[in-house]
């Protein structure tokens, strides 16, 4: 029987081989059913000071969920804007954590979120934002929207499109 494949260790594995040796691990080992289909991801890389990095898909853009946490978790190790990439000195401080998205559902208005139970996309015109469930310092919808539109870059007040999603995370 082989071993449970862990997604954050996954990550961690993918991020210390291509910050230290240049390599993009390739997924040449079995993937069980439940990481077979293809799935957003996000990859959130963090310190004891707080967010390191994150990075992720709303919508699949590789094969499976595995291939998709390798492309997220090198983009969040070396192409998040917010930060620096991450240097072979800082990965023995670094934890990680994995986000499957389930299904995006829309939804009329921010009544209809829980923002430890889902995430929320907002959308206008072609801007779009997306904030994970479960979020330190997050603890309602409104907060939650309000983030979104920042992220997105969408002005306060104006009307926009919402959808939620539920995640699978998993942590180191």
């Amino acid at each position: 029987m082989s071993a449970p494949f862990l997604p954050a260790l996954f990550a961690r594995e993918v991020v210390s081989l291509y910050v230290e040796r240049n390599v993009i691990l390739e997924v040449s080992f079995p993937v069980s059913d439940e990481f077979s289909s293809p799935a957003g991801a996000f990859v959130s890389i963090k310190t004891t000071e707080g967010l390191r990095g994150c990075m992720g898909t709303i919508s699949p853009q590789q094969e499976n969920v595995v291939e998709e946490i390798a492309a997220n978790a090198i983009m969040a190790a070396t192409r998040d804007p917010r930060f620096s990439p991450i240097v072979t000195s800082e990965l023995s401080h670094l934890c990680f954590s994995v986000d499957v998205l389930g299904q995006e559902e829309p939804i009329d208005s921010p009544r209809e979120l829980d923002p430890i139970r889902y995430g929320v996309i907002v959308r206008r015109g072609h801007l779009s934002g997306l904030l994970l469930p479960n979020l330190e310092g997050i603890d309602s919808a409104e907060h939650q929207v309000a983030i979104a539109m920042q992220k997105a870059g969408i002005t306060e007040g104006l009307k926009v499109s919402l959808s939620r999603f539920a995640v699978t995370r998993y942590g180191e």
